[in-house]
């Protein structure tokens, strides 16, 4: 029986952040959209959605973007649960992780906000943590920069050549949350490069 998915990309919005490291969340659900030719529309609960499955017949997607900073994302996020009737444990959060090096996912259940508030503002408006989380590997900052202003800078010169790579497979990674389950995803994705 198929089942809804809600996927949420956090970020910022405006076009001052678009391209930044926070807001690598909302790069991927763009790419989950794009690979199905879907656009985002406005949605009461104060995000832009699009929906789309994830393939013919199979479990349907609500792709997200709230429209609140990163900060103030739970409000969104619990009204799009709300609306579309789903319990925490299908609704997945990608965004940005400091303590993953660049270029690296990690999938998950639950467990500790990691200093991230916009994880930390989802928990308390769900209710829970217990909801999926995939964990785009943003690195910490070099040398003494703070890792506040690092979150909020572009990706750089040497990470933009691989980031459509990395965005592609969270995407990926998203999708086989879906399909194949927590398990699964995760055996993919921490599993050493070769």
């Amino acid at each position: 029986m198929a089942q809804t998915w809600l996927i949420v990309g956090l970020g910022n919005p405006g076009p001052r952040y678009e391209a930044t490291r926070h807001n690598v969340g909302q790069m991927v659900v763009d790419e989950i959209a794009a690979r199905r030719s879907e656009s985002f529309r406005v949605h009461k609960a104060n995000a832009r959605v699009a929906e789309a499955w994830v393939r013919p017949g199979a479990d349907k997607l609500v792709l997200a973007k709230p429209n609140t900073f990163m900060n103030v994302s739970g409000g969104p996020v619990a009204n799009l649960a709300k609306f579309y009737s789903l319990p925490p444990e299908r609704v997945i959060v990608i965004h940005d992780e400091l303590d993953i090096p660049y270029d690296t996912l990690k999938l998950k259940t639950g467990g500790g906000h990691g200093g991230h508030n916009g994880v930390r503002d989802i928990a308390k408006a769900l209710g829970t943590p217990e909801f999926p989380r995939v964990r785009v590997g943003i690195g910490r900052p070099p040398g003494r920069q703070d890792p506040a202003d690092w979150v909020l800078d572009p990706f750089g010169a040497a990470e933009r050549p691989t980031l459509p790579i990395l965005i592609a497979d969270a995407a990926d990674a998203a999708e086989l949350l879906v399909t194949d389950g927590l398990l699964a995803a995760q055996q993919r994705w921490h599993a050493p490069r070769a």
